[in-house]
């Protein structure tokens, strides 16, 4: 096959027009013509070699949440893509945009008893916000492109997986169906603006009105939106509180940031409080 560019190849290219830069995952026979794209490509993507599946699934989510950026986490067929199974669960309860591949066996062994053989697409159906099997060279842009997307918009996990053989095909093998135009997808993208309802907005009005010291907790949610933060911080006299996941969401210390200190109201006005963090008083 020589140099000729592989379905892997057209995978790797479009993960770093997305802006991919760096990739978690642990080799095996399943995913071994993704890890030679990776390969290929190793100047312009970085390969974090993990221990174990988990890890890197884990890894991947951690890197999403600290940097709003989708994770990028990969694993070879069979137990291998059932051990990132924990990661996409994590993602998709904290919201965190992440991305998935698994090797899968060949695509005309499938349902066979070959060695791994398992449906990995039905396997990950459940937890994954896009979940598609790649039917060939010619599939590949378009639901690589579907898969980030979703991942991006819904803030949760997306999941493809790679029979070995499509791997390694020719980048131009195969057949196209004349209506699977190219270009018909693109990476294109900017990031949403959620834009509360006049009724929420209300309703947090009446909470903070006559309150004297409220207190405002920014968290994950709070990525994007520091100006507005530090605006009604200013408008209500309120320190800023910044939990583990709202670290990254200011370039610079706010200017009403302040040790973590109590007020009369805690205002949770960006972020999620869970039940670790509410104790016994969920009002």
């Amino acid at each position: 096959m020589g140099d000729e560019l592989t379905a892997a190849d057209v995978l790797v290219d479009r993960l770093i027009r997305w802006g991919v830069d760096v990739v978690f995952g642990l080799p095996g026979d399943g995913i071994n013509g993704f890890m030679d794209a990776l390969h290929n490509r190793r100047g312009d993507l970085r390969y974090i070699h993990c221990r174990h599946e988990e890890v890197a699934a884990m890894a991947a989510v951690g890197y999403a949440k600290f940097t709003g950026r989708l994770g990028v986490c990969f694993a070879t067929s069979g137990p291998g893509a059932a051990h990132l199974l924990n990661g996409l669960l994590d993602a998709r309860t904290d919201q965190a945009p992440l991305l998935a591949i698994s090797g899968m066996t060949y695509h005309d062994l499938v349902g066979t008893s070959y060695l791994q053989d398992v449906n990995t697409d039905y396997m990950f159906d459940d937890v994954a916000l896009y979940n598609q099997r790649i039917m060939g060279p010619a599939h590949v842009v378009n639901v690589t492109d579907y898969a980030v997307r979703t991942a991006l918009t819904q803030r949760g996990p997306a999941h493809l997986t790679f029979p070995i053989d499509y791997q390694a095909a020719p980048a131009n093998s195969g057949s196209r169906f004349r209506r699977n135009v190219e270009g018909h997808t693109s990476t294109a993208y900017r990031p949403p603006i959620r834009v509360p309802r006049r009724q929420d907005l209300d309703a947090a009005a009446r909470v903070l009105s006559g309150r004297s010291r409220p207190v405002i907790l920014a968290g994950a949610g709070a990525r994007g939106a520091a100006d507005e933060i530090e605006a009604v911080a200013e408008k209500l006299g309120a320190p800023i509180v910044k939990a583990q996941l709202g670290e990254s969401s200011f370039a610079a210390s706010p200017a009403h940031a302040v040790p973590r200190k109590v007020g009369q109201a805690a205002a949770t006005l960006v972020g999620r409080l869970r039940d670790r963090a509410r104790g016994e008083h969920p009002e």
